[in-house]
C-alpha cells in the first residue's frame, strides 16, 4: 500500500486515540486472499490492518464492513476470533476503501505448512481437527439476536433457496466466452435429492460460510484453534451447513481430500465421525439430517470451484488451475453421490 495512504491511516488512528507518531515495521501478510493485510507497530502496540484489494470490487467495502460487524459481535465470546480494535467506514480517509484494525494473532495457517512440532506429532494433528469441530460448535452456540446480528442475514427460506441459487450461479458461467458449459454427470441427481430431502426443522444462527482447514489459525505450541479467520461469507442462516462444509472438505479414511492442505495429509487427522462426535458434545442442534448438509456443501462448493474452471476457459485464470479445480468439483459430486447412496 502507498506510503501516503499509511500516513492517512496514522492520522486517522491519532484521531481515534490509537497512539501517535509513525507506523513502524510495516510488513505485508500474504496468503490466499486478495484483500490487503499489513502488520505494523505504533507506540509499541502491534496492529493488523485489513482492507479490500487494491482494485476494489463492487462489494469489497460492504464485505469488509460486514466482517467488522461480526467481529464486534463476537467480542467477549468464547469463539476464537481476531479481536477488533477499530473500524473506519469513511472512504474519504483512503480515497476509496474502508478498513479496520485488529489484534495480531499468534498462530499459523496450516494451509501454508505444518511447523516441525505439529508435523511430527500425530496427537497434536488429532487435536487440531478436534479443536476445529469444538470451535465451530462454540460459534454456532452464539445467540445472534442477543449480540446484535438479528438483521445480518435472511434466514427465512434459507435452505429452500440453496439449490436454485447455486444452480443459477452454475448456469451463469455460460456467459463466459470459451467455456463450453459444465460437465458434471451427477449434477441433476444430487440436486434432485437435495430438493426432495430438505430438513423439516432448523434453528438460524451465525454461519461462517467457508469453514475449512485453511480458514483457521492454530497455536504454535499445540493443536488448539486460536482464531477463525476470513469472515467474508458470514451470514445468518443454518449453521449446520458449516459443519457439512468442514466434512465435505475433510479427508476421508483411504480417500482423497478435495482442497489441498498439509493438515489433510497428516497421519493423526481425526476421522469425520470423530469431528461429528466432538461437535455433538458441544451443541443442542439436531444432527439427524447431517448427511443433507454435507451433500449440500459438496454441491455448493463444487459449483463455486467450477466457476474457476469457467474463468480459466475464458482466459481469466490459468488452464492448469481450471483443470485442477474441475477435478475437485467432480470429486465433490462423487462424495455427494456416495453419501446419498450410503
Amino acid at each position: 500500500m502507498h506510503v501516503q495512504n499509511l500516513d492517512r491511516v496514522a492520522q486517522w488512528m491519532t484521531e481515534q486515540g490509537l497512539g501517535s507518531g509513525e507506523l513502524h515495521d510495516v510488513t505485508e501478510i500474504t496468503g490466499g486472499t486478495q484483500n490487503i493485510l499489513l502488520r505494523f507497530t505504533r507506540d509499541g502496540r502491534e496492529y493488523i490492518f485489513r482492507r479490500g484489494p487494491e482494485h476494489l470490487r463492487p462489494v469489497s467495502n460492504k464485505v469488509i464492513l460486514r466482517e467488522t460487524r461480526v467481529l464486534a459481535a463476537l467480542a467477549g465470546s468464547d469463539v476464537p476470533h481476531p479481536r477488533l480494535i477499530a473500524a473506519c467506514d469513511d472512504t474519504s480517509v483512503l480515497g476509496d476503501a474502508v478498513f479496520y484494525l485488529m489484534e495480531p494473532i499468534e498462530g499459523f495457517n496450516a494451509g501454508q505448512g505444518l511447523p516441525p512440532l505439529h508435523a511430527g506429532s500425530p496427537d497434536i494433528q488429532h487435536r487440531m481437527g478436534i479443536s476445529m469441530a469444538s470451535s465451530l460448535a462454540r460459534l454456532h452456540a452464539v445467540d445472534h439476536v442477543a449480540v446484535g446480528l438479528a438483521d445480518f442475514g435472511k434466514p427465512d427460506g434459507f435452505l429452500e433457496r440453496q439449490v436454485p441459487r447455486w444452480r443459477a450461479e452454475l448456469e451463469s458461467y455460460a456467459e463466459l466466452d470459451g467455456y463450453p458449459g459444465h460437465d458434471i454427470p451427477a449434477l441433476d441427481a444430487v440436486a434432485d435429492w437435495l430438493q426432495t430431502n430438505l430438513p423439516a426443522r432448523w434453528s438460524p444462527g451465525i454461519m461462517h460460510g467457508d469453514y475449512h482447514a485453511a480458514n483457521v489459525m492454530f497455536s504454535p505450541a499445540g493443536g488448539d484453534v486460536v482464531a477463525i479467520v476470513d469472515w467474508e461469507m458470514c451470514t445468518i442462516g443454518d449453521p449446520l451447513l458449516d459443519l457439512g462444509w468442514m466434512l465435505a472438505t475433510w479427508r476421508y479414511p483411504g480417500g482423497q481430500t478435495v482442497l489441498n492442505n498439509p493438515l489433510m495429509d497428516a497421519p493423526g487427522l481425526p476421522a469425520p465421525d470423530e469431528l461429528v462426535a466432538e461437535y455433538a458434545t458441544n451443541t443442542s442442534r439436531d444432527l439427524s439430517a447431517l448427511t443433507w448438509y454435507t451433500v449440500m456443501a459438496c454441491f455448493k462448493l463444487g459449483v463455486i470451484l467450477e466457476g474457476s474452471n469457467a474463468r480459466a476457459a475464458a482466459g481469466l485464470a490459468s488452464a492448469a488451475v481450471g483443470d485442477h479445480l474441475h477435478q475437485a468439483t467432480l470429486r465433490l459430486f462423487d462424495r455427494a453421490t456416495a453419501l446419498i447412496q450410503a
